[in-house]
């Protein structure tokens, strides 16, 4: 398989690319009163739907017919605005992240606009066209006001949910309102008084942000609640299967024979696959957890919270929800990879046991083998020792018949002394024969003369 080539930038891009700034233009268009929606999407596959959600970005634009003059799209940022012939104003901001994707919507209402509040927008002919890719992380309705926080009787019929949170971020006349709790159409609350001395600063994007920003990783934290307890039990029967595995192993692992041994690897490896694929399952999933954590402490601490008389802190509530998450995530994280080791372990072993039991295998075949070519040896030297004296044998019966014809013919006197005389010689001629004969075989099948050989014994 082939791997996607990587182009690499010009430094000057990159430099460029580093320090530039996009949203800050944005502060031109921005000013209080305005209503603010936000939503954030968490992406399956980022490399494909991040594109992608630039594209629906620009769909989105062309649905409310944002002039080219007032649109400004990059790789991971955009935003359009569009001015109504009443003098209301209407800002889509879009934004991709490592993980999720953003719009954040404003509407900055004229002068004659009547008073903003929770609900839908209410710029003229105003319809979200778009159906966002990935799963909703979290939905934001904003009322950024220039005047002093309403009492809280007033905010109490705003917010749903049965506890108002409230702080002083910022300034002294910066203060924020929530319940952290859903209205009918799925998105939270937020009332966020900035003064009149400030209502019209860059300062409200970076509220809006911040106020987004804990939000989205705040919700990002709680979303794999339900895979972290569906893992948290499925780690418990893999560390029960184990100890009970380990226990069996460990009692009768001296006197296995090797089909046991073959089936514990079996079950073994089967459970460390199993683990294997939950680890990292788990790890693509939680791996992000510590600095989405941070990023929610970071923000808190930049608001600068300060207590709100009649309210609860913020802080308090996004931290009691994420105090110990991330902490919780990584500690399974590491449970998952102790439990992996432990597999592994125990599968080392029995490996080392398997190759134990091979090598004794093949010392006593070897120690066999060696026998055998002992024997072979042996027996190869009794049957050259007998072929010598078979061969003595024959060569002295031939000669004693020719030593009695030349006896007949009267050229010897005593063919029986000649052919007594003439047994050593056949006996170191038909040493010969055997010798040459084997060494001719030798020769022919090896290409190498044999080692020397010791002399048959008769």
């Amino acid at each position: 398989m082939t791997e996607p080539k990587m182009s690499k930038p010009d430094a000057g891009e990159l430099i460029r690319q580093l320090h530039e700034r996009p949203q800050m233009p944005l502060a031109e268009w921005l000013q209080a009163p305005a209503h603010v929606h936000f939503k954030a999407f968490r992406m399956s596959d980022p490399p494909v739907q991040r594109p992608a959600s630039r594209e629906e970005f620009r769909s989105l634009l062309e649905s409310f017919t944002v002039p080219a003059d007032a649109t400004v799209i990059q790789d991971a940022f955009g935003y359009g605005v569009k001015t109504a012939a009443s003098g209301e104003r209407l800002i889509l901001i879009w934004q991709a992240h490592t993980e999720y994707y953003s719009y954040q919507v404003w509407h900055i209402p004229s002068a004659q606009a009547a008073r903003l509040s929770f609900g839908p927008m209410t710029f003229p002919d105003y319809r979200f066209p778009v159906t966002p890719l990935g799963a909703e992380v979290c939905r934001l309705d904003i009322l950024l006001m220039a005047e002093p926080l309403p009492d809280s009787e007033v905010l109490r019929q705003q917010f749903p949910g049965p506890v108002m949170y409230g702080s002083r971020i910022l300034d002294e006349e910066t203060s924020l309102v929530t319940s952290f709790t859903p209205d009918e159409y799925g998105r939270e609350h937020y009332w966020v008084s900035v003064g009149s001395a400030r209502s019209s600063r860059s300062h409200l994007k970076d509220i809006v942000d911040a106020i987004v920003r804990i939000e989205t990783y705040y919700h990002l934290l709680l979303m794999q609640k339900p895979l972290f307890s569906a893992a948290i039990d499925q780690a418990y029967k893999f560390e029960q299967v184990h100890l009970k595995q380990r226990e069996i192993i460990t009692g009768h692992i001296g006197h296995a024979d090797a089909q046991t041994l073959q089936r514990w690897l079996n079950g073994l490896t089967q459970d460390l696959l199993k683990t294997t694929r939950l680890a990292g399952k788990l790890h693509f999933e939680l791996s992000a957890s510590v600095p989405y954590d941070k990023i929610v402490h970071r923000t808190l601490a930049s608001l600068d919270e300060r207590t709100l008389p009649l309210y609860r802190p913020m802080s308090d509530y996004v931290l009691s929800g994420v105090t110990g998450v991330a902490e919780g995530y990584q500690q399974l994280l590491k449970r998952i990879d102790t439990l992996r080791s432990g597999f592994e372990g125990v599968i080392s072993i029995l490996r080392a046991r398997v190759d134990l039991m091979l090598q004794a295998q093949n010392l006593a075949l070897l120690a066999s083998v060696d026998k055998t070519t002992k024997s072979q040896a042996i027996l190869q030297h009794t049957v050259e020792g007998l072929s010598v004296i078979v061969i003595a044998y024959y060569l002295s019966g031939l000669m004693g018949y020719i030593f009695k014809g030349l006896y007949e013919m009267g050229w010897l006197r005593n063919a029986n002394i000649a052919a007594a005389l003439f047994v050593p010689l056949a006996v170191g001629l038909a040493f010969a024969i055997t010798h040459f004969s084997r060494k001719h075989l030798y020769k022919k099948f090896s290409g190498e003369p044999p080692a020397a050989a010791e002399k048959p014994q008769v």
